[in-house]
């Protein structure tokens, strides 16, 4: 018979177990397009409250990881796991009810409905509901009764951040949120994300061509280079590291150095 203080231990160990379990999990994942793959044998782990820097050149593979991740490309091999679970041949809507939010490179935004309807049209109950959202992104407020396409290239993005907030997700993944905007708007924004990821309780995976921004908003980094993974490391190292950044993104060291300055 087992003494109390052994099934004591044995609780603990099976809460320790159940806590380490990851938000997200992709183990030797290769997918991609009809009968084209892009990821080979792409192997992740995010933790809940977690962010990931997604890091590359152009066409290595980095948004087709977030498809790979939402469920819109053919999984040839390998696994996806949410909290523990199977979703590698989950729909994407499913997904989305599960608790991932995508914030696509093109916005896809609607332009026929306001700031407010496209805040509202697929919100869920949360913590991010129009007043939170709002705080996060004061422009969107003072703009809450314009079209979408009434918006600057900006505000369009700010939308759709704060409309895939509005459906309350555990992990956000976002694709080059910064693209094509002024440097202070991207500054803005910047400081908006920051926010966001400090202070609730929401997973972040994000791919930013800009390596010093995404870098000081992550805890983790990743390196892609033709559909694979080449170099993974805390985020804060990965910024230090001006060699490594140069050799795998073509950042100049001198950029990095600069820009911290």
């Amino acid at each position: 018979m087992k003494s109390p203080q052994i099934r004591v231990c044995a609780r603990s160990i099976l809460a320790g177990r159940a806590m380490a379990e990851p938000l997200l999990a992709l183990n030797e994942v290769c997918a991609g397009y009809g009968g084209s793959i892009v990821l080979e044998g792409i192997s992740l782990e995010l933790p809940e409250r977690g962010s990931l820097a997604v890091l590359g050149r152009n066409g290595v593979g980095k948004s087709t990881l977030l498809l790979t991740i939402m469920g819109y490309t053919n999984v040839t091999h390998g696994t996806v796991r949410w909290r523990g679970e199977e979703i590698t041949a989950r729909l994407p809507h499913r997904r989305a009810r599960a608790g991932l939010g995508w914030v696509p490179q093109e916005r896809e935004i609607f332009p026929s409905l306001t700031v407010a309807e496209n805040l509202t049209v697929a919100s869920r109950p949360g913590h991010w509901d129009l007043k939170a959202v709002y705080e996060l992104f004061p422009r969107l407020a003072e703009r809450r009764a314009n079209m979408g396409n009434q918006l600057s290239g900006g505000e369009q993005q700010m939308l759709a951040i704060a409309r895939a907030l509005m459906t309350n997700p555990l992990l956000l993944l976002l694709d080059e949120p910064l693209e094509g905007l002024a440097p202070i708007i991207a500054e803005e924004l910047t400081a908006s994300i920051s926010r966001m990821t400090a202070d609730h309780d929401i997973a972040v995976v994000l791919i930013e061509q800009h390596a010093e921004v995404v870098l000081s908003l992550t805890r983790d980094a990743i390196v892609m280079e033709r559909g694979v993974i080449v170099h993974r490391a805390l985020s804060r190292d990965l910024l230090n590291d001006a060699t490594t950044l140069d050799r795998l993104i073509g950042l100049r060291a001198s950029k990095v150095n600069n820009d911290r300055a």
